[in-house]
This record gives C-alpha cells, sequence and structure tokens, in this order.
C-alpha cells in the first residue's frame, strides 16, 4: 500500500531541503551578454524559419534553438542568461524570459531584435534552479502586451507588464514566490501567475492590475519551502476559462479564478508533475519529472487527459519539464531541461497515437517550447 503523502515527506527529511522548493542550487556565472540587434533582416522565402519548426529556450545557455522536428538543430540565438520561458505571437515574434531581460526573437529570420530590462531588481544574472529573472511569460490575445513573472530570490516576486508595440515595461505588479508559469484569460481580461514558493495563484485584472491571491495547496502548506507539494505550471481551460493545475499525478485542481473556489479531481501518474499544456479541443498534457519517493512513487511521464477526465499515460525516459502539442495534435514534444538535476539536452518526441517515442537532440537543457 502507498504510504500517505505526509509520511512520504518525512522519511524523506532533508533530501526535500535540496528538492524543488527550496533555494541553496549553486549559481555559475552569466553568459556573454548577446549583441543588440535593431534591425530585422529580410529572407528570402526559401530562407526563412519552415512552419511546424520548434523553438526551445536554453535554461543551461545564453540562447534559444530552432529544432527541425525531425533532424534536430538548425540554429541557436543569443538572447541573454539562462532563459526559461517563452511565447509567441501571430507575428512571428518571440518572447523570451531571461534572468536579465526579456529577449524579442523574429522567428521568421531567426535574429534577435530587441532586449527590454525588467524593472524589478532580481540580482545579478545568474544561473541554476533559483536563479533571479523571468520565469513564466504570457502574451495577451490581442498581442498588445507581454506579462512576464519575476522571480526574486528570497522574496516576493514580480508581474512586468510589456508594451509590445513600445518594447518597454509600463507597469509592475506583486506576486507570490517564484512564478513558475503565467497564463492569460482567453478574453484577455485576466493574467494568472502560478507562485511556486508562496502555493498561490496570483490573479491579476489586466485594466485595473489589481492582484489578488487564491491559495493552491492541495496537500496543505506543511513544509514551506522545503515542500515539493507546490503549483507548477497552469493551463486554462477553453471551455470555461477554469484553470488545471496538475499535482503529482493525482490531483488536478480545477480553479475559478473569478471565486477563487476549486475542485479536485483524480490523476492517475503518480508522479512529481511540472509542465502543464491544454489543446483548443480541451485536451490536456502534464509532465510528470519522476518520483518525489522512489518506493512509492512512478517514473517520469507525459499524461495525456481528454475533457472528459480519460487519461493515457506514456512513459519518458528521463525527466522532463515543459510540452508543446504539433498542430494537428498528432504528436507532443516534452523537454528534457527540467529545473533540477537530471535534466538533459534535448526533446522527447511522441506520437499519440501509436505511443511511440523517440529522442531528438535540442539546445542545452531545453525548458520552454514552443511549435511555430
Amino acid at each position: 500500500m502507498k504510504a500517505p503523502r505526509a509520511v512520504a515527506i518525512a522519511l524523506l527529511g532533508t533530501a526535500l531541503l535540496a528538492g524543488c522548493g527550496t533555494a541553496g542550487d549553486s549559481q555559475a556565472p552569466p553568459g556573454a551578454e548577446p549583441t543588440r540587434a535593431t534591425v530585422t533582416a529580410t529572407l528570402p522565402a526559401e530562407q526563412r524559419t519552415p512552419d511546424g519548426t520548434l523553438l526551445v529556450a536554453d535554461f543551461g545557455s545564453d540562447t534559444v534553438t530552432f529544432v527541425d522536428p525531425e533532424r534536430g538543430p538548425i540554429e541557436s540565438v543569443k538572447v541573454g542568461t539562462a532563459p526559461y520561458g517563452l511565447t509567441v505571437g501571430d507575428d512571428g515574434r518571440a518572447w523570451v524570459a531571461t534572468a536579465d531581460a526579456v529577449a524579442v526573437v523574429d522567428t521568421h529570420t531567426r535574429e534577435r531584435v530587441d532586449r527590454i530590462p525588467y524593472e524589478t531588481d532580481s540580482g545579478p544574472a545568474t544561473t541554476g534552479e533559483y536563479r533571479g529573472g523571468g520565469m513564466g511569460i504570457a502574451l495577451s490575445p490581442d498581442g498588445e502586451h507581454a506579462y512576464v513573472g519575476v522571480n526574486v530570490p528570497d522574496g516576493k516576486g514580480a508581474l512586468e507588464v510589456i508594451d509590445t508595440a513600445k518594447r518597454e515595461v509600463t507597469d509592475t505588479v506583486p506576486v507570490g514566490r517564484r512564478p513558475f508559469d503565467v497564463d492569460v484569460s482567453k478574453d484577455g481580461r485576466e493574467v494568472y501567475a502560478t507562485n511556486h514558493d508562496s502555493f498561490d495563484v496570483t490573479v491579476v485584472r489586466a485594466d485595473s492590475l489589481k492582484p489578488r491571491r487564491v491559495e493552491v495547496a492541495p496537500y496543505g502548506t506543511e513544509g514551506g519551502l522545503g515542500s515539493w507539494l507546490k503549483p507548477h505550471y497552469a493551463a486554462v481551460r477553453p471551455s470555461d476559462g477554469k484553470l488545471l493545475l496538475p499535482f503529482e499525478g493525482e490531483k488536478l485542481v480545477v480553479l475559478d479564478p473569478r471565486t477563487g473556489e476549486s475542485d479536485i479531481e483524480k490523476m492517475t501518474a503518480n508522479t512529481h508533475q511540472h509542465g502543464a499544456r491544454i489543446t483548443d479541443d480541451g485536451t490536456l498534457f502534464a509532465v510528470g519529472t519522476g518520483p518525489i519517493d522512489p518506493s512509492a512513487d512512478e517514473g517520469p511521464s507525459l499524461t495525456m487527459r481528454t475533457k472528459d477526465g480519460e487519461e493515457r499515460v506514456f512513459p519518458l525516459d528521463g525527466p522532463h519539464e515543459d510540452v508543446a502539442v504539433s498542430k494537428d495534435g498528432g504528436t507532443a514534444y516534452v523537454t528534457g531541461g527540467f529545473t533540477r538535476d537530471g535534466f538533459w539536452n534535448g526533446i522527447t518526441v511522441i506520437d499519440l497515437k501509436s505511443g511511440d517515442a523517440r529522442r531528438l537532440p535540442a539546445g542545452e537543457r531545453p525548458l520552454g517550447i514552443a511549435v511555430l
């Protein structure tokens, strides 16, 4: 019989204090500052980035890498130290959250075209799991604003609002600790920062920028910063705008951000979960990074959960972090970067019909991912 979660955590003792919820990660010197590019070149059509190319944030370097989904890396572009999350607009511009700024990349020509420093003081630009600077990032539906969660080591984070036309930070909103993920409602009226170390989601009105804290702690908050049982990533359900937050391959928190009320549904993967993505038809994908307690939990996996709650679990070889899905819905791309130890430099490509999986080389410690 599986031990209760509280017992399993207690048995791990100080091992948890080195886990994904507590500070102490070694910090390496930042990478070289990329040269600022101010003009986007015009390339012939045959040289522009093909549709379906993958773009990944190289958390172990200072680049993003363009990846052919069949053959591997095409080209890397310098963006800044330890890029984490990224998002791509309808105009083909990618917004990349690095340790010291948001980089803007023209994905058609594969050039960095701007760099927008943060207003929030998050310390020197460093690398590693607990580095300060940008983490989750999202665009408003109209593309007029980018919202980036900025981690401030040993303190509460901030949500910075970027005017995408002016390419400058226009507002800063206080949020919780370590904003792993940022999402925007379908109508653009609300922004959601999922804050790992404070067990909560900050709901921010886009018009007033008024923040509201909603606790999300289906296992409770015992253990504080040393706990593993915290929110990581969220997905906005297209049908009703509720937030879906997977926990441990056991519980799916379905949060109504308007009321702050939540329901819990059962999940089946039984593994520590990070990245989450939802498709237009309501299918949720959740990345399992591996066991908290190897004697009780299962290994890394990808869960595919239909809108009706039926799940299919695809085993993965080694830890992974985030996931994207092909435009036809037939293939999942799961990054091997992982925020903790055990990462690898590639992507697992999964045929969602057959379940066949293959490994594809892709940058250095890839975290955030998008299909162009």
